[in-house]
């Protein structure tokens, strides 16, 4: 996804590094701290994971022990003048240092920006750069759908995965109403059918998310909501199907 930035306008570059797999973790939460205060440095902005709680956050400026962000806190609450020493950047159960830093470019036709996002769509759909153990695309639904149905999903883990699912749906048919506005062409129908299901997609969802909160969550002892959950999820999956369909064919004529 990274890659697509240059489509716009602008290079992500940046530094990844995970507690339990690295040799040499310190020296990754170094040369995020290095990247930071050389970019800041530069007036180049910043952005980083887990700052505060797991999401992502602009990283503004730094001092000799850290760094000073702002971005999102608990559900409605905005971090405004945050501050993460840089030695504990990625210490969490989570353990991962996520730093990055966006310099100019030179954006391509609108076009090609659809189509390699639409591409990236798909391809993530199919399963690519999806780790062990976890499901996107139809095999997510069907991963989410079984867990509901055999007991093995958590409280937390339905609401959060509820919460961020059921965002992306909710930019996916914007999304593709400024791509067909945009392009202006004789892809306008198929772009009005993807439009449609992802609809029908987002509604699913923004149920489910009605039901299981976040970050309160519901109980999944409630048996008749989890079913109903179930329902819905299934329905989001046959229509998240069909609009997977209409990207394809939206590639195709691109």
């Amino acid at each position: 996804m990274i890659s697509l930035s240059r489509n716009i306008g602008y290079k992500i570059s940046g530094v990844v590094g995970f507690k339990g797999l690295e040799k040499d973790f310190g020296s990754k939460q170094k040369e995020a701290w290095e990247l930071v205060k050389r970019s800041i440095d530069q007036g180049i902005p910043c952005y980083g994971w887990e700052m505060a709680i797991p999401e992502y956050y602009v990283v503004y400026g730094y001092d000799d022990d850290g760094y000073y962000f702002t971005g999102p806190g608990n559900v409605g609450v905005l971090v405004e003048e945050g501050y993460k020493p840089w030695r504990e950047l990625g210490a969490s159960d989570i353990g991962v240092v996520e730093m990055y830093s966006g310099t100019p470019g030179q954006a391509v036709d609108d076009a090609r920006t659809v189509k390699d996002a639409l591409e990236f769509a798909l391809d993530h759909a199919a399963g690519k750069w999806v780790h062990p153990n976890y499901g996107a695309g139809l095999a997510g639904y069907d991963l989410w759908i079984d867990t509901l149905e055999n007991g093995t999903a958590t409280d937390h883990g339905m609401a959060f995965n509820t919460a961020v699912w059921n965002e992306c749906r909710f930019f996916a048919p914007r999304f593709l109403k400024e791509a067909r506005e945009r392009l202006n062409g004789e892809t306008g129908p198929l772009f009005e059918e993807a439009i449609g299901h992802y609809q029908t997609v987002q509604q699913n969802l923004q149920q489910v998310r009605e039901m299981f909160p976040f970050p309160a969550g519901s109980e999944l002892s409630d048996k008749e909501r989890c079913q109903k959950a179930v329902e819905c999820l299934k329905d989001a999956r046959k229509a998240e199907e069909s609009g997977l369909k209409s990207l394809e064919e939206i590639v195709a004529a691109l």
